[in-house]
């Protein structure tokens, strides 16, 4: 059975908004100073151990078009994983080995990971996490909490988020004071 890994960069105030800077926001590319080789070895490890990578239509945009043509071990790794998008606005075939999630993306999901194989990974999208706790499926909730405060943009937790008890599996501080916390939910 497949794990779901919901992994993302939040600021200390919890903002997750446009951490690398892809999606034009006033503040994008936050994040970016942080992203030290050994949050680079990190990340790729993570996209390593899992099948696929899920993301919600804005992601799917943002990083095809930042990342379709990147190369190294991180951008190669991310290129040619299996793509899961869950949209209710995209339609027909989508490009950088993507697959739309057809009918209800929830009961896909659920479909998917019941399957034997690795875990599926997400990055940072609210919209999707929120779904993904709602419907008990986030198996591991992993957060790189950066030493910034920006006091405005889209938080990975906003208000009306369901009540979601954790279990601290481990944490580590990086040498550029990045927090990296790992959760399981209780």
């Amino acid at each position: 059975m497949r794990r779901i890994i919901a992994s993302a960069l939040m600021t200390f105030d919890g903002v997750a908004e446009d951490p690398g800077g892809f999606g034009g926001t006033p503040h994008g590319g936050w994040a970016m100073p942080y992203f030290d080789d050994e949050a680079v070895r990190r990340s790729t490890d993570k996209l390593s151990a899992c099948d696929y990578f899920l993301c919600g239509r804005r992601t799917y945009q943002m990083f095809s078009a930042a990342w379709g043509n990147a190369s190294g071990p991180y951008a190669e790794r991310l290129n040619s994983m299996p793509k899961l998008v869950a949209s209710t606005t995209l339609t027909g075939d989508l490009t950088w080995n993507a697959t739309l999630l057809e009918g209800d993306a929830i009961d896909a999901l659920k479909r998917i990971k019941a399957e034997p194989g690795g875990d599926i990974i997400m990055y940072g999208n609210p919209t999707l996490l929120d779904s993904l706790l709602r419907n008990g499926l986030v198996d591991e909730l992993d957060v790189m909490v950066h030493p910034l405060v920006l006091g405005t943009g889209a938080r990975l937790f906003p208000d009306g988020a369901p009540r979601t008890e954790l279990e601290l599996v481990s944490q580590t501080t990086l040498p550029t004071g990045v927090i990296a916390l790992t959760y399981r939910p209780a």
